[in-house]
């Protein structure tokens, strides 16, 4: 049996149309969208590029009365489904949705650069060392700078690089963010209220 009251619930988008999928279902009447996305630094081949990304990649929130408007918003464009669990498209509670409005509202006047993080294995892509891997020493993203401990020949020797010049895990927003302001983990069960295993991120 349906709710008649407006409830909050994840849905599953195609890959990287978080956006697209916002977009058609603002346009939906009793649909109300929740987008979280950050601002994000990513290093690229032109140097640093600023970019809005999302928290949750191929997830958003939708609050809609699901008896009259469940068609709709599980055949709108980019939507791929709803997240259900036992067979049944499953509501937020508020709360966990407000503590996340409020959790992005705190972070989202600060941009945030993606960076290789202390420990990560990384490999240097070009130069001299070009091949080579490493575990990082520390990082400077303000100068653009890394350092790197690189095993020669059987010797630890550390190197301070540029960051254009190493590979490394291109980090998700929400990982980028965790580093810094420890919001909801995601990659952790988001929705433990509903008493399921399975991460909404998976």
């Amino acid at each position: 049996m349906y709710s008649i009251d407006p409830s909050w619930y994840c849905l599953r988008t195609h890959p990287k149309h978080e956006t697209v999928a916002a977009a058609h279902l603002r346009q939906v009447p009793g649909v109300v969208v929740f987008h979280p996305q950050l601002p994000l630094m990513r290093w690229t081949s032109r140097g640093w590029m600023r970019r809005s990304e999302s928290l949750f990649p191929n997830y958003l929130f939708a609050r809609f009365m699901l008896e009259t408007t469940l068609e709709k918003v599980r055949y709108t464009p980019a939507v791929k489904r709803i997240l259900e669990f036992g067979g049944k498209a499953q509501a937020i509670p508020d709360p966990v949705i407000e503590e996340l409005r409020r959790t992005m509202e705190a972070a989202v006047s600060e941009v945030f650069r993606d960076a290789p993080v202390v420990g990560e294995e990384v490999e240097i892509a070009k130069g001299p060392l070009e091949g080579l891997r490493g575990q990082v020493i520390w990082v400077r993203p303000g100068k653009e700078r890394v350092k790197v401990l690189l095993d020669i020949l059987g010797s630890p020797v550390p190197a301070e690089l540029s960051l254009e010049s190493v590979l490394y895990r291109k980090s998700e927003a929400a990982t980028v963010v965790l580093n810094r302001v420890n919001p909801v983990p995601p990659m952790t069960p988001m929705f433990n209220w509903m008493g399921a295993t399975q991460s909404v991120v998976a």
